[in-house]
């Protein structure tokens, strides 16, 4: 009787185990691109919703009161992207890719916001709504040195959660943030942490970097890629988009596009679907406390042409070998731009980038403790005046 009763437990066991060892697997991964008709405005929502007030659930603590709100509020907001793309070899073998990625609802009018890489190379685009309903998405327009791209469905209004959007200046290391995605194609995930530290930069295309990343230690893997990361009313406060990791998953380092870069940009890819830069010529500066050190300009671009120094460079024959000796502090330090005052590298990019190609700025430098001004005509190219020389 003891080894019939045994053999049973045994047998339920076994059973058990090889149905976790054998389970379906359901991750995948991929890119996209489509094209589609550009819209003129965001219908944004008229009034912010209200966070419930996390004293009102007795059963729970205060903290896991604010989690459940944040999500009861804003996890409708949050869609899921899928994408399908055909990839070439060399051998011109052509193979389907498909993936998974997330985004949020940006208006009624059916605008979602996501990250570009989510939907780079793809032909085809669906967005899953939070009842399980699913539509073609088309591009409106995306920014690859940015990494956004905001795409068009066509939805009813009922279904359409907006988010709100947040402000990064008032964001502190130590806030608490809350990502939602679809990590693995698992919907509507939510992971919770804090901000871990604040004005990183991340290279996303080429030789660019965005600048003012937030770092954050919520647990994001594939599949959170364009999913909002929120603080703790509830806001969009960025865009999840990259994590540090060897191993391809979380790794307790994430990153997140800042809410501010995305609003400095929304009017331009919704007219042009692209962003209309400014070229100055300045690739890239230190942040110190006596102002922006110059740390390396385009050759024979805006602010070079302009007079604008960067490091010394001095060389020095010693026997076969070249010695090159680098005196940064001999480059100009930016104070100002336009009469008003720049501390940080993000001040800088943010009015540049309010700015058009052929637009005059005078930025004010000091040069060997003098200050002084340097007109500049910003180069690039507009759509509504053509190219400008830089």
């Amino acid at each position: 009787m003891k080894l019939s009763i045994a053999c049973f437990f045994a047998a339920i066991l076994g059973s058990l185990f090889t149905l976790w060892m054998t389970g379906p697997d359901r991750f995948s991964t991929a890119s996209a691109q489509q094209s589609g008709p550009k819209l003129p405005r965001l219908d944004l929502p008229s009034t912010p919703r209200r966070i419930p007030a996390p004293l009102d659930r007795d059963h729970l603590s205060e903290e896991e009161a604010i989690n459940v709100a944040i999500y009861e509020t804003c996890n409708k907001s949050v869609v899921h992207i899928t994408s399908r793309g055909v990839e070439v070899d060399n051998f011109f073998f052509a193979e389907v890719r498909e993936g998974d990625g997330s985004g949020a609802v940006l208006d009624s009018s059916g605008h979602i916001l996501t990250n570009f890489h989510v939907i780079e190379g793809a032909r085809e685009v669906r967005v899953g709504l939070y009842d399980g309903s699913s539509f073609p998405a088309s591009l409106v327009g995306a920014d690859p040195i940015s990494d956004v791209a905001i795409l068009k469905i066509e939805a009813p209004r009922a279904l359409l959660f907006p988010v709100i959007l947040g402000d990064m200046s008032e964001l502190q290391v130590g806030m608490r943030v809350f990502a939602i995605g679809n990590p693995f194609g698992l919907e509507r995930t939510m992971a919770t942490g804090i901000i871990s530290s604040l004005n990183r930069t991340l290279p996303l295309r080429g030789n660019r970097t965005v600048r003012s990343i937030i770092q954050i230690d919520a647990s994001v893997n594939p599949g959170n890629s364009g999913g909002p990361l929120l603080d703790s009313k509830g806001r969009l406060i960025g865009i999840t988009t990259a994590i540090a990791s060897r191993t391809g998953q979380s790794a307790g380092v994430g990153f997140a596009i800042p809410v501010n870069l995305v609003t400095r940009i929304l009017n331009d890819l919704l007219q042009f679907g692209r962003v209309i830069r400014p070229e100055s010529g300045i690739q890239k500066v230190y942040e110190t406390e006596e102002g922006l050190l110059v740390a390396s300009l385009t050759e024979g671009g805006p602010a070079e042409q302009a007079g604008l120094r960067g490091p010394r460079v001095a060389r020095e024959r010693r026997g076969p070998f070249v010695i090159q000796k680098v005196d940064r502090l001999a480059a100009d330090r930016i104070i100002g731009v336009d009469g008003s005052p720049v501390e940080t590298a993000d001040d800088l990019m943010s009015y540049l980038d309010g700015k058009r190609p052929g637009e005059r700025v005078v930025l004010k430098v000091v040069r060997d403790k003098t200050k002084i001004d340097l007109p500049i005509v910003l180069g690039g190219d507009d759509p509504r005046r053509g190219r400008l020389p830089e």
